[in-house]
Parts: C-alpha cells; sequence; structure tokens
C-alpha cells in the first residue's frame, strides 16, 4: 500500500461474477483475515483492519477474528456505518480488486470521495499459492426435466433486447447463465454452475467457458458439441477482455448491462471499447424468469423434496436413537450421516450448502460452521438444529429441524413454540396478488414481537432449481423490496430465535407460491408446503398454540407420515408415527 499511495484496500468477499459462494481462488477475505462466513467484505488502512458482516455471522465473526487485529464492524442493524461512509474522510486513494467489485459498490465509494484504483487480481502478488479458475466437468439438462429449450430461452432474451433497442446483452452471473443454456457444473462448491461470462447478440451467443489448453473431458466435450450445435460458441474463460474489447470496436453495438453482477473492471473495458453512450444498464430479466418455476421444475421439486423428507427422517431416527442409547455422537458425526442418506438418492449431486450440525449454544450461530475436530458431542439434553439441503439432478433443497435429544427447559419449549408459531403463520398466509414478501414478514415475526423476541437475518430466501439454494428477485424479510411474490415462486419461510451461550432454534418449510382464487375482491394467491419432515411435538407449550396452528400441525405431521412411510422400514415407520401422533 506503501509502494503505491493507497490509503486503503478493500476486498470484497464475492467473485468476477457477483456470485454470493466462491471458488477457492476468491475467498480471498478468508485467506487474510480467517473469517469463513458467505458474507462479508475487508478493509484494510494503514492503522486498521475491519470485517463488515452482518447479524447471521456476528457470533461467529468475533470467535473467528479473535487475535487477528481485525475489527468487526456490524451491517443490517440501526446505526451501521457502510464502507464508504467509513472511508470517507479516512482515505482519498482506494485500492480493490475491480475483478471482484460491482460497478454499483465503485460508485458508492467515489460518492464518498474517494479516487479508486482499479487493480485486478490485487492479492496473486501475495498469494503465491493462490488456486487457478476451476475447470470442472459441464453437463447438460434435458428439455423435459426442466421444461423449456435452450433456444427458448435465448429466444425470449433477444426479444428483451428489442424491446429495450439493444443489440446484446453480457451475461455475468452463474445461475443466470446456468438457467439460460441449461447447464450445470462442478466449479464451485455446492453450486451446480460453470464459471463463465455468455455474450447474447439477435444471431448469436459465446459462451466463455473454455478453460485452458487441456482437451476437455468427454462428458464435457458432449456438452460442448450440443450447445455448438445450437448455435452457442465455446471461447477461452481467459480471454473474455481481449474478446470484448475487439467485439465492441469493430461492432459499435448497444449492449444491455445489469450493473448489480457486471465486475468493475470488465465493465471499465467495455466503456472504453463501446462508448459508455452505448451501455443501457438494467435489470436482467433472466433473474426473475428463473424465479417462477414452470410445471417441470415444480413436479422435480415436489419430487426432491419427497426424496429429501425420507433422507431427513432416516437421519432422525438414526439420531434419536444413537443418542437416546448413549452412544458418543458429534456434530461432525450428525452432518456425515447426513450427508452420506441423501447420497444414497438417485439424482444426487452434493449438498446444497455446508451443512449446519449445531447443539446447544452452537445453534446460537445462524451460520455455524461444523468443525471436522473437536466438534461438540450431542447431549440427552436440550435442543440440536440441523440446516441442510441436497442438489439433485430435479431440484434443489433447504430445511431446517430443531428437535429436543433430551429434557429441554421451559424457555427452551417457549422459544421453540414462538418461533414455530411464526412459521405455521407463514405457511397458511392468504394475500392478493402483487403482495410482496417484506409485506407479509411480519407474519412470522409477530409471535416473537408479541413476546419482545426477534430474529436478525430474513424470513425467507428464494430457492433454485438445482441451481443455488438461495436466489432472487423475491425475498421475506423487513428490508422493503418491492419484487411480488408470483405462483410459481419458491421462497423459504425459516423464522428463528438465537441466545448467545444458551441456545439457538429455527424451523424451515420451503414454500411454492400458488393461485388460489379469483373472485369480486380480486386474485388470491397462498402457499404449499413443499418440505415433507415432521416437526417435534414434544417441545411445544400446547397452551401458548391456537386451534388453527394445533390443526395445522396434525395436519402437516399426517401427511408426512401417509407420504413417507410407504418408503420407510418397519423400525423407522413405527419410531415416525410416534412423532407424528395428534397434539
Amino acid at each position: 500500500m506503501a509502494d503505491n499511495g493507497w490509503d486503503a484496500v478493500v476486498i470484497s468477499g464475492s467473485d468476477p461474477h457477483a456470485s454470493e459462494y466462491v471458488a477457492s481462488r476468491w475467498q480471498q477475505v478468508t485467506w487474510l483475515s480467517g473469517f469463513t462466513g458467505e458474507a462479508g467484505d475487508l478493509v484494510i488502512t494503514m492503522d486498521h483492519a475491519g470485517l463488515w458482516t452482518d447479524s447471521r455471522f456476528f457470533i461467529q465473526a468475533v470467535r473467528q477474528l479473535e487475535g487477528t487485529g481485525v475489527v468487526l464492524h456490524k451491517t443490517r442493524i440501526p446505526g451501521a456505518v457502510s464502507i464508504p461512509e467509513w472511508l470517507a474522510g479516512r482515505a482519498s486513494v482506494v485500492a480493490v480488486d475491480g475483478l471482484c467489485q460491482t460497478v454499483a459498490s465503485v460508485t458508492e465509494l467515489e460518492k464518498a470521495g474517494c479516487t479508486v484504483a482499479d487493480v485486478p487480481d490485487l492479492l496473486s502478488a501475495l498469494w503465491p499459492d493462490r488456486p487457478g479458475v476451476p475447470s470442472t466437468p459441464v453437463m447438460t439438462l434435458s428439455e423435459e426435466s426442466v421444461g423449456q429449450s435452450r433456444y427458448s430461452k435465448l429466444t425470449e432474451l433477444r426479444k428483451f433486447l428489442l424491446l429495450n433497442d439493444c443489440d446484446c446483452i453480457l451475461v455475468p452471473a452463474l445461475d443466470q447463465i446456468a438457467w439460460l443454456l441449461n447447464v450445470r457444473g462442478e466449479d464451485i462448491d455446492y453450486n451446480p454452475y460453470v464459471i463463465s461470462y455468455l455474450l447474447v447478440t439477435q444471431s448469436d451467443a459465446f459462451w466463455f467457458a473454455g478453460k485452458g489448453d487441456e482437451t476437455p473431458d468427454p462428458d464435457t466435450q458432449d456438452s460442448f458439441q450440443e450447445l455448438e450445435a445450437d448455435g452457442i460458441s465455446i471461447l477461452p474463460y481467459g480471454e473474455v477482455k481481449g474478446i470484448l474489447e475487439d467485439f465492441f470496436r469493430a461492432e459499435g453495438q448497444r449492449v444491455f448491462l445489469d450493473l448489480s453482477s457486471v465486475n468493475y473492471s470488465l465493465y471499465q473495458d467495455i466503456a472504453e471499447s463501446a462508448g459508455e453512450e452505448n451501455i443501457v444498464s438494467g435489470t436482467s430479466p433472466v433473474i426473475l424468469w428463473k424465479a417462477v418455476k414452470n410445471s417441470s421444475e415444480t413436479e422435480g421439486l415436489r419430487e426432491a423434496f419427497l426424496e429429501d423428507g425420507i433422507a431427513m427422517e432416516k437421519f432422525l431416527f438414526w439420531l434419536d436413537t444413537e443418542v437416546g442409547s448413549g452412544r458418543t455422537v458429534s456434530e461432525w458425526d450428525a452432518s456425515e450421516k447426513l450427508s452420506s442418506l441423501r447420497a444414497e438418492i438417485p439424482g444426487y449431486r452434493g449438498d446444497s450448502f455446508a451443512n449446519i450440525s449445531a447443539y446447544g449454544p452452537n445453534a446460537a450461530l445462524p451460520h455455524y460452521s461444523t468443525p471436522e475436530s473437536g466438534s461438540a458431542v450431542i447431549e440427552p439434553r436440550g435442543l440440536y438444529l440441523t440446516d441442510s439441503g441436497g442438489q439433485y439432478l430435479f431440484g434443489t433443497t433447504d430445511i431446517t429441524r430443531t428437535v429436543p435429544v433430551g429434557e429441554c427447559s421451559y424457555l427452551e419449549k417457549e422459544d421453540y413454540t414462538l418461533v414455530l408459531k411464526g412459521m405455521i403463520a407463514l405457511a397458511r398466509a392468504i394475500f392478493p396478488s402483487g403482495t410482496a414478501g417484506c409485506q407479509i414478514d411480519v407474519l412470522a415475526r409477530n409471535p416473537l414481537w408479541q413476546n419482545v423476541r426477534n430474529f436478525g437475518h430474513g424470513t425467507g430466501h428464494g430457492v433454485g432449481f438445482y441451481s443455488g439454494v438461495h436466489e432472487g428477485p423475491q425475498d421475506i424479510r423487513q428490508n422493503f423490496n418491492p419484487q411480488p411474490l408470483l405462483p410459481g415462486m419458491v421462497t423459504s419461510d425459516e423464522p428463528g430465535i438465537y441466545r448467545e451461550g444458551m441456545h439457538g432454534i429455527r424451523h424451515e418449510n420451503i414454500l411454492l407460491c400458488r393461485e388460489l382464487e379469483t373472485n369480486a375482491f380480486g386474485s388470491w394467491l397462498c402457499f404449499e408446503t413443499l418440505t415433507l419432515c415432521h416437526i417435534d411435538t414434544s417441545a411445544i407449550i400446547r397452551d401458548l398454540m391456537t386451534a388453527d396452528e394445533i390443526e395445522w400441525l396434525n395436519s402437516y405431521n399426517r401427511r408426512v407420515f401417509e407420504t413417507l412411510s410407504p418408503r420407510l422400514d418397519d423400525e423407522t415407520v413405527a419410531w415416525l408415527r410416534s412423532k407424528t401422533l395428534p397434539v
């Protein structure tokens, strides 16, 4: 920094594609600080190093940053100070790795009075063994499984370009590329994506997905041949900068860019070669298109949650038996067992995120990272929380269950019941068309609010189809997001409560938004619960629940038993019957 005249360096927790989860090459925040959470940015000045992250990771950050000299800066709380606000007046020249910063984030730094120095791959000079860009097998999905061909999707995108008076669009977001081309890969843990860029014109599509000079594996070769037969040209990932510069200088085309996903370095290159006047900025339509699942996708997701539910019930039976028998089970043991049961499902492609397997006080960390060695032993008392999911060829799952593993305190039971009441309230919601998630978030929080309790994370996030476990544009949270919930959108329902040093509780089901009816008062929507896994009733305080809530709970558990029991062995069926008896 001293050699280059930089007052500060900002290190993003993302990658050149604005991804939430990143490949090891771009785990720069972890390499510098030791913090392993999925959301966090670092700021380094000559006399300060700070990590900015949200409430999901506060407890984790305190633990992981202890002794490092890195200071925690809390975000998404009242009075939070953003990175640009904090740097204003403290730093004149701020260096960034522009490949991992969006245009919007750099713009905010400039608004704060900072001069931004773009230094692509800034850390490579200090990180001699930095991993390279990953290259894993590429596969394609059939039109039958996803419900729409890539030709049809690209045709819709070209219509969008015509309506917006544009000649082409650059798509850097990996989930959007996967959806548009019906392709999947394994370049990022838990996310079935191919690290790449996609340029679509009115007549061509250029996919920057080639990695190195080596001959691709047979599966990838077959996939590339299928794509090329559909008019997709495969180009080298590492040459995207030069090829795009030549393309825009020669063609002089108007290009549509979503500045929330285009990295700053690439934007600067395009602006220089195409001219700023030829850039049209806006929100990519693909975000909404892929969020509204078609009939093939919804049927696939139903199958995924059925298979996933079977694995979950086998796991919970195993856990109950092992802990109840006095055998030693650690959080890591439980996590490995659950993953192994999912792996038995045909079409399983890995977990959808790192399992959260947390006993007692560890569950108070909403995104607890279960250690392989030294993880806590699950004792026959209190609560155990597991938040996990699977990637399948026919869908993506996400589920949280908090279960009693022995005698619980009154406070544990009270918190357990209040969180469950919130989850049920959202699952039972009926609301008019045009309603946004932020307008019904209160349903899940109200039982907690009435008892002056709360949780810091959002209530619901979108879930993809054999894609990211987190997707937008919809969500259910207090932050204002005007995106209406639409039929076909899949969203989580996961209120919680976290008491540091004591316990954490979260109940999570996945909901499919559906049309209910149309009458004189308008069109009405509701939710279908896709998740199939019983909710333990032994920890509830019945007197805190209404008759309607009890009816919903009994009906849900009955449906779980009737649906899953034909696929389970006799011993597990007997156990599940006892767990799903009416309250």
